[in-house]
Order: C-alpha cells, then sequence, then structure tokens
C-alpha cells in the first residue's frame, strides 16, 4: 500500500476545509447573488492551465494574486468564515505569513503556509456558498473534478502547474500559490474544491465533521493510485463525498416512496 506521512498532513489540512467553513452572509451582498459565480469552480482551473501554457508569465501573476488575496482571507476565516471564529483571532494571520516568508524551507514554514492557504479557501467556501445557487455550485465542483481529472491523466496538467509552482513574486517575497509539505504538494484548487463542499454542506445545514473524516478515507483510497501515477487531481475526493452526502441524504425518502402500502384491514 502507498502511504507518506507528507502527504498525510495535507490531506488533514484539505479534510480541514470540509469541517471549517460557516454558513451565511452579510444582507448587503444579496444584492451579488447569482449562478455565474458556480462558473468560477470549472472555469478558474482550464483557464490557468491555458493560460500559463500559452504565456508562461501568467504564472508570475498569479504568484502576486496569491500573495495579495490569501493572507486577507485567511485573516478572514479566523476572523469571521470558519466556524469558531472570533474577530481578534483575524491577527493570527499576520505572524503566520511571517514564518512563512523567514522559514519557507522549515516544517514551521510549510505548516504555517498549509494553514494561510487553508484558512484562505474556507473564507472562499463560505462567500460561494451564499453567494450561488447550491444546486449550480455542486454541479460546479463535479464540473472541477472532471475538469482536473481529464487534464492529469491527459498529461496537459504537469507541465503547467510545474511552471506555477516555481514561479515567485520576487524580492524575497513568499510564494503562497500551492502548499507544499516535505516531498508532497497540494495546489490552492484542492483546498477551494474541498472548502466549496464545506461551504455547501454548511449552508444546507447538514452535519460537516461526518463527511471530513469520510473524504479522508476516500483520499487515503484515492492516493493508492500513487503507485501507478505521479501525480492525482485531488479535486476527485472532496467530488465523492460531495456525491455520497447527497446519496445519503435522498436515501431516506426513495425508501419511504419505494416502501410497500400495508394492506388495509379487512371488515
Amino acid at each position: 500500500m502507498w502511504f507518506s506521512w507528507d502527504n498525510l498532513a495535507l490531506t488533514v489540512a484539505q479534510c480541514a476545509c470540509v469541517a471549517l467553513p460557516a454558513a451565511g452572509l452579510p444582507a448587503w451582498t444579496r444584492r451579488y447573488r447569482t449562478g455565474a459565480w458556480a462558473l468560477i469552480l470549472p472555469v478558474n482551473i482550464a483557464l490557468v492551465v491555458v493560460a500559463i501554457a500559452l504565456v508562461p508569465t501568467t504564472a508570475d501573476v498569479l504568484t502576486w494574486v496569491a500573495l495579495l488575496l490569501v493572507p486577507p482571507g485567511c485573516a478572514l476565516a479566523l476572523g469571521w468564515a470558519a466556524r469558531g471564529a472570533r474577530p481578534w483571532l483575524a491577527v493570527l494571520a499576520a505572524p503566520l505569513l511571517a514564518v512563512t516568508w523567514a522559514a519557507p524551507d522549515t516544517r514551521a514554514g510549510q505548516v504555517a503556509l498549509t494553514l494561510l492557504i487553508l484558512g484562505s479557501a474556507v473564507t472562499v467556501g463560505r462567500l460561494l456558498a451564499g453567494a450561488a445557487p447550491l444546486t449550480l455550485l455542486k454541479l460546479g465542483v463535479l464540473a472541477m473534478a472532471a475538469t482536473d481529472a481529464y487534464l492529469v491523466f491527459s498529461g496537459s496538467l504537469q507541465a503547467p502547474n510545474a511552471v506555477l509552482v516555481a514561479a515567485e513574486p520576487g524580492l524575497g517575497l513568499p510564494q503562497l500559490q500551492s502548499a507544499a509539505f516535505g516531498g508532497a504538494g497540494l495546489g490552492y484548487g484542492d483546498f477551494f474544491a474541498a472548502a466549496v463542499v464545506g461551504g455547501i454542506l454548511a449552508a444546507e445545514g447538514r452535519p460537516q465533521l461526518g463527511p471530513a473524516i469520510a473524504m479522508f478515507v476516500v483520499s487515503y483510497a484515492w492516493d493508492q493510485l500513487f503507485l501507478i501515477y505521479d501525480i492525482l487531481p485531488a479535486t476527485i475526493p472532496p467530488a465523492l463525498v460531495l456525491l455520497g452526502d447527497e446519496a445519503w441524504r435522498r436515501r431516506p425518502r426513495a425508501l419511504r416512496r419505494s416502501a410497500p402500502r400495508e394492506p388495509l384491514p379487512s371488515t
């Protein structure tokens, strides 16, 4: 069986993205609610791959986007978007960024980077779950996973992904576009997909801890394919968990509909 402690750490972080998002948006954001937000999921991964393949310097731009948005996103998670958030906790994003910047190649720096990305993804997951119709958002998660799988197994993702992971913003600033822990790596989009699933469950008032644990099991089983492949689409486990939760939620209704009626007593 395939196993890696480094990969295990990132898997736990990705599963936390399912468990942590809370639900709800401020009232003033209602006018921005539209189904178009669901397109972010499948479009972003395809657009990034195509853009980097055509113009490799796009990766440099994306490193700056991550540098500018990931730390505030993590602060929002600590102060508002995550379960158990408190406004005063938002300041903890600053020392996480400092550790990531000062010691990027140490375990402490890698943990800090992973927490920054995790928090940022949780914020985006809550925002999208509140801004887009949930049915469309679920379809977006599935479309993102299908797109990711196609790009990986067709060999179209590896080269652009390597360029993106290696890109640096310059000036000695930290790289925040993907998480690395030892010899394992996980892209922002993988955290993003899991956090959107968590946001959907929170918005529906569904339990999140159970699906997070289920995703850990699914991810471990999925990772056995590392015995065959060097890279796998890590958006697949969140999509499978979403499908499993939907099937479980609908199961009692189906059983009630199919249950045989008892005969009326004879007189």
